[in-house]
């Protein structure tokens, strides 16, 4: 407890030669001057006031000292109303005040504790009436350092109060209000319980009577803004030391981080190889290497790497038989020397009772006394049970392994009868089956094998149909589109067509109009100029006419393909290449005539020859956009 915990809970330091309350360890000492006026110490005629009690600011408002001690406390213990309870006064006697007690017991104690007068420097303190009501308390706030004190006197100066409320604990601050009350703050929050202790005392200044110098004291608990603060800061930071405590304890039971994997690299991949290929650090390497495979490392640069890691963690598939198969067989090693031991035991077995069997004759038996033959027919007996015990725990062994691995439902194993004699040959058959059904079980496991590989080749083909279902589909989906667009483009090849009919029959109708106005005068010129029409009809559906050019349909058919072909090849392209395209679209002519036509159209189709020689090259060009003395063609009409 600190120096100034003390000095505010039994007040000043207590002066030299007096003995220090809390270190006292003198024998108890009984009040025998209970009912008698108080006496003064000796040496210190200050301290003795006129109740008894000692003077609050020499010896601490709840004293200290020996049951003759002055202070509160003092006259407490020899007031009247005390009672006859040894007990308390031993221990007040001891430990002269609170001392050693908790704050819990202070308080509990300070209910019971009489209330009598309080005489100070400055004021006198009477107490309530022993008939009045406890005094009424409000709820007390958390974290409460603040005491509210009513009721005051008038003419009570700051002075005053913290005299009286100084012994409860060290006061932080008083702030006195403009009417008859304050607030006291102290240092702890077991300092405002204590200061309860007061409330319903009636304080008169230097003992006046008259009104301003007297009031009833009405001490409660007080709300205040700061010990709120400071108590949700307190738990605020419990809080945040409670969340520390629990990141550390969890930080302390969570499990170690695994090593970070090392990065890729051609010498770090050399170092994974060798460790692929070693029993103890294949778990570790391959677990490097699946990081890798996941990161993205692999690329084309590396593949060969790679490839050979994924060799030897497959070249661990065929160790890791091998491995199986040496277990396998050191176990069939193992249950063959335990058949071979078992069988001797038995035969042994066979041997005892038969040594038995041949004792038991007449002619032998007749010469054991009965205690020997008692013994002899005992030692049967037990032979007999622990031979046919050690059997039939072997073959319920046996069984049950059958049972284990076989897929049948499991059977009853025959149990012998004790009275049946022990076969061989059973045994042995019975192990030839064992055998019989291991086969069995290998059988078993190697048609699984085969199954799921047929299953696996079905499920690919399958995969493969699928694949090639939805590719024709596909086509199917391609070939409708492409059909529906040749659909639309004959539509509108049709249209076009019928909108060529339609203005060539129009310009024939307009015509024959223009000559019907103009009038015949004579019928030999109108039956001529008929032939003439119709001569000219034919000529205008067969050729096309231009300036110095007539053309049938054919050879304008030509000039539009070989114009088209020529206009997709810039470079220019020979005779046969493009005879052998007309070809492929059935337009039949012969090469002189394409060439003798493409010769007649200089305007459009330029000729280029290159090479020297037998590599001469000749290539036509189609110069028709170039040319500025083109002279576009026109039907005949």
């Amino acid at each position: 407890m600190s120096n100034s915990f003390n000095q505010g809970l039994i007040g000043p330091q207590i002066p030299p030669g007096r003995m220090d309350p809390m270190h006292n360890n003198a024998p108890l000492q009984f009040n025998t001057n209970k009912g008698k006026p108080p006496m003064a110490l000796e040496g210190d005629p200050d301290q003795v006031s006129s109740t008894g009690g000692g003077d609050m600011m020499g010896q601490g408002f709840f004293g200290s000292g020996n049951a003759g001690g002055g202070g509160l406390m003092g006259s407490m213990m020899q007031g009247p109303m005390m009672g006859t309870d040894p007990s308390m006064m031993m221990m007040f006697n001891q430990y002269g005040g609170w001392g050693p007690m908790g704050p819990n017991n202070q308080d509990m104690l300070m209910q019971f504790m009489p209330k009598e007068i309080i005489t100070l420097k400055t004021c006198v303190l009477y107490p309530p009436p022993p008939n009045a009501p406890p005094p009424t308390t409000r709820e007390r706030p958390p974290g409460c350092r603040t005491a509210f004190v009513g009721g005051l006197p008038e003419n009570v100066t700051e002075e005053i109060i913290g005299e009286a409320f100084a012994n409860f604990g060290m006061i932080v601050s008083i702030r006195k209000g403009k009417k008859n009350f304050c607030h006291i703050r102290y240092e702890l929050e077991e300092s405002v319980d204590r200061s309860l202790f007061l409330s319903g005392y009636r304080m008169k200044i230097e003992d006046k009577d008259d009104k301003p110098n007297t009031g009833r004291l009405h001490v409660d608990y007080a709300q205040a803004r700061d010990d709120q603060y400071e108590y949700e800061c307190k738990q605020r930071m419990l809080a945040r030391e409670m969340r520390h405590r629990q990141r550390l304890e969890e930080d302390r039971l969570h499990p170690p981080s695994p090593p970070p994997i090392v990065h890729y690299s051609d010498h770090e991949a050399y170092v994974l190889m060798e460790q692929l290929k070693s029993d103890d650090e294949f778990m570790k390497a391959s677990q490097i290497l699946m990081t890798w495979l996941e990161r993205g490392d692999l690329t084309k640069r590396n593949v060969t790497n790679f490839y050979s890691m994924i060799q030897c963690t497959n070249s661990q598939v065929r160790r890791l038989l091998s491995e199986k198969q040496n277990q396998e067989e050191a176990l069939q090693k193992m249950k063959e020397n335990f058949r071979n031991i078992f069988e001797g035991i038995l035969h042994q077995f066979d041997q005892i009772e038969k040594v038995f069997s041949s004792s038991r004759k007449q002619r032998n038996w007749d010469h054991f006394s009965k205690a020997q033959r008692k013994n002899l027919e005992l030692w049967f007996k037990q032979a007999q049970e622990i031979k046919q015990n050690q059997l039939e725990e072997f073959l319920s062994t046996r069984m049950d392994d059958d049972m284990e691995m076989s897929d049948e439902e499991p059977s009853e194993p025959k149990k012998k009868k004790p009275d049946e004699p022990f076969n061989p040959q059973q045994l042995q058959e019975f192990l030839a089956r064992g055998t019989m059904r291991e086969e069995n079980d290998s059988l078993k496991c190697q048609i699984e094998a085969y199954k799921n590989e047929l299953e696996m080749m079905k499920a690919e083909k399958v995969n493969g149909l699928s694949e090639k279902d939805s590719q024709l589909k596909i086509l199917q989906q391609a070939m409708q589109g492409m059909q529906q667009q040749l659909i639309q483009a004959k539509m509108e090849c049709k249209q076009f067509e019928n909108e060529l009919k339609a203005v060539k029959q129009s310009q024939l109708e307009e015509k024959k109009a223009e000559k019907s106005s103009e009038g015949s005068e004579d019928k030999e010129e109108g039956t001529t100029s008929e032939e003439k029409q119709s001569s000219s009809k034919e000529t205008s559906v067969s050729t096309v006419s231009s300036t110095g050019l007539t053309l049938t349909e054919k050879e304008t058919k030509l000039i539009g393909l070989v114009s088209c072909f020529l206009h997709v090849h810039p470079n220019g392209a020979s005779v046969d290449y493009i005879w052998s395209y007309l070809s492929q679209l059935n337009v039949s002519t012969r090469t002189s005539e394409l060439e003798e036509l493409l010769l007649r159209l200089p305007m459009l189709f330029k000729l280029n020859m290159s090479g020297v020689g037998a590599g001469i090259e000749k290539k036509w060009q189609f110069v028709a956009y170039s040319n500025t003395a083109f002279i576009p063609f026109s039907f005949n009409s």
